[in-house]
């Protein structure tokens, strides 16, 4: 399918055909930042950095770490 060409009902249900128990952790990384008592201190600091700031790293490698492992147990085997 090109980019200005209409989308046919096969290939939009073909992407809506995904329902993997695996997707459900994506919510991880999206609803563990939003909970405020993780944040609520400053310390333990690390390399001086209050709680706040190295957190948010944490956050991302959370984020790639999840999104890798979803897409690699979602991905289809043997097409391309």
């Amino acid at each position: 399918m090109t980019a200005g060409e209409p989308e046919t009902p096969s290939t939009a249900s073909s992407r809506a055909k995904d329902h993997s128990p695996w997707n459900w952790l994506l919510f991880v990384p999206i609803v563990v930042p939003l909970i405020p008592a993780l944040f609520n201190a400053d310390s333990p600091r690390v390399f001086g950095f209050p709680r706040f700031y190295w957190l948010q790293l944490v956050w991302i490698l959370l984020g790639v770490a999840t999104t890798t492992l979803v897409y690699q147990m979602t991905k289809k085997r043997g097409t391309r």
